[in-house]
């Protein structure tokens, strides 16, 4: 006796495998609920499931939950997979994209050293210029407030052999932090900052995956107004670690930033 299939549905009418690729980086693919087109440039597994993000032409990321056939490569619909672990390789670049050296041992502190506004701030130098700052010798401490920086660079007594360089937030011409800033700057001294409010603007909006910084009245919490603007939970703590895990290298902060600790590296490390 002939055995058939439970399943009568004719085979023209069947739908067709979707064929799974991996999602390398670099790979260039389309969602297609969206529209969005762009390079593959990590895959994360998250408490919903997998997400891979992608980066189009004008440096914009976006993150998508890896679905059954929610892509499109070359035309033909595809399901993205996580690609397979391989060997790791030894990065030729830091994340501050100064050239890596491999088995480099942390250089003895030197005299000088780079203050800075802020735990978040010491947190976010560390992550991107940290290998560089180890390489050169050159500890990183924070402030709590500019307005402790005279009596720091008075007991420091910066010199020839001890230079002081100091990142600030908000330093714009007329400030506070302006005057503060002119008062203890020397020829051993520099004290340089950034326009942002807070340096959580330093990284680019398209990193933390939003549409950009929101706009909080005066008079309010800044962080605590992100938060609220954003749809995020009320922890600002919670929210920095959100931001400081989106950066993985000097590409996701904005140039107001990288310049002026780059400054400050050359400043405190010239012979």
């Amino acid at each position: 006796m002939r055995q058939y299939s439970p399943d009568l549905t004719p085979p023209w009418k069947k739908p067709k495998p979707v064929p799974e690729v991996a999602a390398d980086a670099g790979l260039v693919v389309e969602e297609l609920s969206t529209g969005f087109c762009g390079a593959v440039i990590r895959c994360e597994k998250t408490a919903e499931g997998l997400t891979v993000t992608l980066e189009d032409r004008f440096g914009k990321h976006r993150v998508f939950p890896m679905t059954p056939g929610g892509f499109s490569l070359e035309g033909r619909t595809v399901t993205l997979v996580r690609a397979a672990a391989s060997a790791p390789v030894r990065p030729t670049r830091t994340a501050s994209g100064s050239v890596a050296v491999p088995g480099a041992r942390a250089r003895v502190a030197r005299a000088g050293r780079i203050y800075v506004e802020g735990r978040h701030d010491a947190e976010l130098v560390e992550r991107v210029w940290g290998d560089d700052l180890r390489v050169e010798g050159v500890v990183v401490e924070y402030l709590e407030g500019i307005d402790d920086l005279p009596a720091i660079v008075a007991e420091f007594a910066p010199g020839p052999d001890a230079r002081l360089g100091v990142l600030v937030d908000h330093l714009v011409p007329g400030s506070k932090e302006s005057r503060i800033a002119a008062s203890v700057s020397s020829a051993h001294a520099l004290v340089v900052g950034h326009p942002y409010i807070d340096v959580w603007e330093a990284v680019k909006p398209g990193s933390v995956g939003i549409a950009g910084w929101p706009r909080v009245p005066r008079g309010q919490d800044w962080k605590t107004g992100v938060c609220h603007a954003l749809g995020w939970p009320p922890n600002t703590g919670a929210a920095w670690q959100r931001i400081l895990g989106s950066v993985r290298s000097y590409r996701d902060l904005e140039p107001e930033l990288l310049g002026r600790v780059e400054e400050l590296i050359d400043f405190v490390t010239a012979p």
